[in-house]
């Protein structure tokens, strides 16, 4: 959320970063609007509550009846009109605050406009793609042929977008995370295993709601949200707390399963297990001081290449454009894996920085100094990395022509065996 004082300070810095996103500026008008009608009702009750105040200590010390009388009733008026003012200020600051949360955080100045994900801009590619002596093949149909992926058995169980790992298949899934979770935390990540069920409110504090309603599964009966990234628990982490700016940055690394309601059309984006309903992800998360958060992003984002170089997956990174970038972030670089069975680039993770957007949804801030004033951090989160495309981008370039998988060396040890044979 951003603060109510870049509304009256900076208007039309938010309104172009709306224009840029492709959204209406209006909304500030509105927001602006409200605010002052806020503040003028506020300070009309602040005086009648002051005169309500002084007018009941002078009705104690008035001795004649028909005064004290006339000042009570005098009294009754200003408390309805303080009960009224009261309601109209409680109507004003909901819907201010409901229009609040609904804008985004204004994109930085070396973000790239653009419409949409295809005016995203390629900076780099690294690796060579893989050159095969015959036609590789996509892993909707390498891995039921490895013995490693079942479709028809996770459709059973809990419908389309659902499959079933096995053998090999699982083993390689947990080794992946194993393998991530340790990467980061040898980095100076800690690591954290966080709830997958968290309260509406945490929804809120990460800017998955408003915007994401649709996409979240939630029990109606209970204040239960599964989360759809480690992101939302780790927003929470420090929700409320004041932070002594020694201690940051603060970096936080997890393991979840995600759950999202996509909304998914068929075609080849939805093939296979590129997309679905429940995928596992390893998160990072920064909460840092405002004046490092760039350079923190820069770690980030080498983070996450780390990963990809370690097992020798080819990847390029893209910084979205105005139309494509998240609604809380400022700024955004995707990382895209090669897969060759595929023929495509998949993206497995987007490193972002929000700025002080969730932090002041959060109520996390800071102290530079004991005593001194606080104010919001800066959070800070990527994809370290998401599966199930990481193991897509496995199977698919390390294949071999008589259908066996070869394993990424850093996998080894833990998976236990250096080649996934053919009908494993």
């Amino acid at each position: 959320m951003l603060d109510i004082r870049q509304f009256r300070d900076h208007p039309a810095l938010i309104e172009r970063g709306l224009r840029r996103r492709g959204e209406d500026p209006a909304i500030v008008g509105r927001i602006r609007t409200l605010d002052e009608e806020r503040r003028t009702t506020l300070t009309e009750v602040e005086r009648l509550r002051g005169l309500r105040n002084t007018e009941s200590k002078a009705i104690g010390k008035t001795k004649d009846p028909d005064e004290r009388q006339r000042r009570i009733e005098a009294m009754r008026v200003v408390n309805q009109d303080i009960d009224r003012l009261e309601a109209a200020l409680e109507t004003t600051e909901a819907t201010l605050s409901g229009l609040m949360q609904q804008i985004p955080n204004v994109p930085g100045d070396d973000v790239p406009d653009g419409a949409d994900e295809s005016e995203n801009v390629v900076l780099r590619e690294i690796g060579d793609k893989p050159d095969f002596a015959f036609e590789p093949i996509a892993h909707w149909d390498l891995g039921p042929a490895l013995g490693v992926l079942d479709f028809e058995r996770g459709v059973a169980m809990s419908g389309s977008r659902f499959y079933v790992l096995t053998g090999a298949g699982a083993r390689l899934q947990r080794s992946l995370i194993q393998f991530m979770l340790d990467f980061h935390t040898a980095r100076g990540y800690t690591e954290v295993y966080p709830p997958f069920i968290v309260r509406e409110q945490c929804m809120w504090n990460a800017g998955q709601l408003p915007k994401f309603v649709d996409n979240l599964y939630h029990d109606h009966e209970e204040d239960f949200w599964l989360v759809p990234t480690a992101e939302v628990p780790l927003t929470n982490m420090h929700v409320g707390e004041i932070l002594e700016a020694d201690a940051l940055p603060i970096h936080y690394v997890a393991y979840t399963p995600c759950f999202r309601r996509e909304k998914m059309s068929a075609g080849s984006d939805v093939r296979g297990i590129k997309r679905g309903h429940q995928f596992d992800k390893v998160e990072m998360y920064k909460f840092t001081r405002p004046e490092d958060s760039a350079a923190e992003l820069a770690r980030m984002l080498d983070d996450g290449e780390a990963v990809l170089k370690a097992l020798g997956i080819p990847y390029r990174i893209l910084q979205l454009c105005t139309g494509d970038l998240g609604f809380g972030s400022t700024v955004t670089y995707d990382l895209e894996a090669w897969a060759a069975g595929c023929g495509e680039w998949l993206e497995v993770s987007s490193i972002s920085d929000f700025g002080s957007f969730q932090a002041r949804r959060a109520g996390v801030r800071f102290r530079r100094e004991p005593g001194g004033p606080i104010e919001p951090v800066h959070t800070l989160n990527g994809s370290g990395l998401g599966l199930p495309r990481v193991m897509i981008a496995i199977l698919e370039n390390y294949q071999q022509a008589d259908g066996s998988v070869v394993v990424p060396e850093v996998l080894r040890d833990r998976m236990g065996m250096d080649v996934i044979p053919a009908g494993a």
